[in-house]
C-alpha cells in the first residue's frame, strides 16, 4: 500500500521560507513523477509543482515560479518543496501526490491516485 507522510509545515511570516518534505513507501519510488498541490480555505485543491521520475524535468504553477523549487532524492523516497519569499496567499494545506503510472510525463494533475494527509502552511502579513 502506498503512502505518503508530509512534512515541515507551519505558520511564517510574509517573506520569509519553509521547506516541506514527503516521504513515500509502499512501492517503488524512483519510477514515479510526483508533486505537490494546495487547497485554500474555500477553494478546491490546485496543482502546485510537479517532478519527473529522474529529476530532470519539473513544471511549476504561474503563482509559483520563482519562489517554489521542488527537488526529489530516490535513496531517500523522498520529495522537497522549497519555498521561499512567501505570500499571505500561499497559506494552504499542501499535499503531497504520486502518479499511478510508471515513467509517466509531468501531468500528474491528471493521473495523481495517492495522497498524502496534507501539511498546513499560514503566511502571516
Amino acid at each position: 500500500q502506498v503512502q505518503l507522510v508530509e512534512s515541515g509545515g507551519g505558520l511564517v511570516q510574509a517573506g520569509g521560507s519553509l521547506r516541506l518534505s514527503c516521504a513515500a513507501s509502499g512501492r517503488p519510488f524512483s519510477i514515479y513523477t510526483m508533486g505537490w498541490f494546495r487547497q485554500a480555505p474555500g477553494k478546491e485543491r490546485e496543482f502546485v509543482l510537479a517532478i519527473s521520475w529522474s529529476g530532470g524535468s519539473t513544471s511549476y504553477a504561474d503563482s509559483v515560479k520563482g519562489r517554489f523549487t521542488i527537488s526529489r532524492d530516490n535513496a531517500k523516497n523522498t520529495i522537497y518543496l522549497q519555498m521561499n519569499s512567501l505570500k499571505p496567499e500561499d497559506t494552504a494545506v499542501y499535499y503531497c501526490a504520486a502518479d499511478k503510472l510508471p515513467y509517466g510525463d509531468l501531468r500528474i494533475a491528471l493521473r495523481a491516485n495517492y495522497w498524502g494527509q496534507g501539511t498546513q502552511v499560514t503566511v502571516s502579513s
